[in-house]
């Protein structure tokens, strides 16, 4: 998919280029997408591993997968939230690790949010996208 997001980092603000997103994404007149949060919970209702790491690769699946069926890219994110159980610089380490390599180089706007539960117990980690889709 070709879609038009401009990615901004101004000099007033930080560089967010170096941590792999951007300060603003700017899109094109389109559509949007809104991808509802995605914890480790598999399609065929396997349940959820307890380590963050392996948590985050199934929520980079299922993010995979949503994106397919948009028939979209990382490059057509515009931007994302991340919410983690107990943030803090070990667990943004392995999570950003993970959702770095899902991003394949794209640096969308990007938000990171601590917070002490999510939708069930044992999740740890969910992940919400706005997408550009033709």
């Amino acid at each position: 998919m070709t879609t038009t997001i401009t990615r901004i980092n101004p000099a007033s603000l930080p560089d967010a280029s170096r941590a792999g997103y951007s300060q603003i994404s700017v899109v094109e007149p389109g559509r949007l997408a809104f991808v509802s949060g995605q914890v480790a919970w598999r399609a065929d209702g396997g349940a959820a591993p307890g380590s963050l790491a392996e948590q985050v690769e199934i929520v980079a699946q299922n993010l995979t997968a949503a994106l397919a069926e948009l028939k979209a890219t990382p490059h057509d994110i515009a931007q994302m939230r991340i919410y983690v159980v107990g943030l803090n610089d070990e667990s943004m380490g392995i999570g950003m690790a993970a959702i770095g390599k899902f991003l394949q180089g794209a640096q969308p706007s990007l938000t990171g949010i601590g917070v002490s539960a999510l939708a069930a117990p044992g999740l740890l980690i969910e992940v919400e996208m706005v997408v550009r889709v033709d």
